[in-house]
């Protein structure tokens, strides 16, 4: 089984498929553990459950069939372990800053002495509503507030809720200047610091614009004035050292190494020598990533007493939800069922959904959905919910 959005953030569905069959079997109109439960008493016999990391499922199941095999997902304990890997390198993201500053600073000339205001992040519209975010869901966080009902308070999805409830106001930070684009002018900010420190700041942004300009700056005069007014007034942001983003660190780590590039492979290893913790991380998660893709439950408790010796914190709460769930996920290590053939199908739900969910009943929706496609799907997305 694995869950569908009907509004995305805010409602979902479950859909049931036949994992030998490759079809859909029902459709139920919300994913908890009572109407799931209740499907398993009405439709006794199930041997093998696959299903994805949800605590609703599992409950059902321990109620309702608690004789039936339960199999986690190999795609959702991948994903798990990625967000684990990044939330480390987010976590560490001063050790690659520290190291990228080490490595320029012989290359930096020597200026005049100059103290300019103490940056302050910039406020712009993403910062601004990551703080409001964050007021908001730990505001009612102190009231007792679950996180189902802060979800639909907000109209937020409970992970998101969770993820805001779990992580540093700092970090979310970081993560939100990390979406930031560098816009045009981002590879001459740097030239443009160094010839206002050195005028002292008495420099018009005119003349700037023209040197810049001659080094190749194909944006607009008004930009590059709106940069010296930050510079003078304290709020610019301080120019960033060519750091791999926390999301392209797990990308390189997550993929297969031989099929990397030279220079993926490059960076890599500078991050690995830049920070300890990032590369035990790194070691881990192939080290998981292997067991996953050769199927070999049979280490699985070894790699968890590993992950739980010195590993940093994420790694170490992944391992924790694994022993929490070893037996599932020990199947799902060893035996060839998993969720994959449902993904298919959550891709079908999409599609139908879209063109005509909102405008019928759940009914009519559950009906298109049991109406078999002429080939069942087979194939998996990728994905999870839309």
């Amino acid at each position: 089984m694995d869950e569908f959005a009907f509004r995305k953030g805010c409602t979902y569905g479950t859909v049931l498929v036949d994992v030998e069959a490759g079809r859909v079997v029902d459709v139920l109109p919300d994913r908890t553990s009572e109407t799931f439960a209740a499907w398993l008493t009405e439709h006794p016999g199930a041997e093998i459950i696959c299903r994805d990391r949800a605590t609703a499922y599992t409950k059902a199941v321990k109620e309702a069939a608690p004789h039936a095999l339960e199999v986690a997902d190999r795609w959702h304990l991948l994903q798990n372990l990625s967000s684990a890997v990044e939330k480390t390198c987010h976590q560490h993201r001063d050790c690659l800053r520290k190291r990228a500053e080490e490595e320029t600073v012989t290359e930096v000339p020597e200026l005049p002495p100059m103290q300019l205001p103490p940056a302050e992040l910039p406020r712009t519209q993403i910062i601004e509503r990551t703080r409001h975010r964050y007021e908001d869901i730990h505001r009612l966080l102190e009231k007792r507030w679950t996180i189902s009902a802060i979800a639909r308070r907000l109209g937020l999805d409970r992970k998101t809720v969770r993820r805001f409830r779990d992580t540093d106001l700092d970090e979310l930070l970081a993560s939100a200047r990390e979406r930031r684009p560098n816009g045009v002018l981002e590879p001459f900010k740097a030239y443009l610091n160094t010839r206002f420190t050195e005028a002292k700041g008495q420099v018009s942004g005119t003349r700037l614009f023209l040197e810049i300009q001659a080094r190749g700056y194909r944006g607009s005069r008004q930009v590059v004035r709106k940069h010296l007014a930050a510079l003078r007034a304290g709020t610019a942001e301080p120019v960033r050292a060519d750091i791999p983003s926390p999301r392209k660190i797990t990308s390189w780590i997550m993929q297969p190494r031989e099929t990397l590039t030279e220079s993926q492979d490059e960076r890599l290893l500078q991050v690995r020598l830049a920070c300890p913790d990032i590369t035990r991380a790194c070691d881990l998660a192939r080290a998981f990533a292997d067991l996953v893709r050769h199927q070999r439950g049979y280490l699985l408790l070894e790699w968890i007493r590993q992950a739980e010796q010195g590993a940093p914190k994420p790694m170490k709460g992944f391992a924790g939800f694994l022993r929490q769930d070893l037996d599932a996920v020990t199947a799902g290590l060893t035996l060839r069922w998993s969720s994959g053939v449902v993904e298919g199908h959550v891709n079908r739900v999409k599609t139908l959904k879209r063109a005509m969910y909102g405008r019928a009943s759940f009914e009519l929706l559950r009906t298109r959905i049991l109406t078999q496609p002429s080939m069942p799907l087979q194939w998996a997305s990728g994905g999870e919910e839309g």
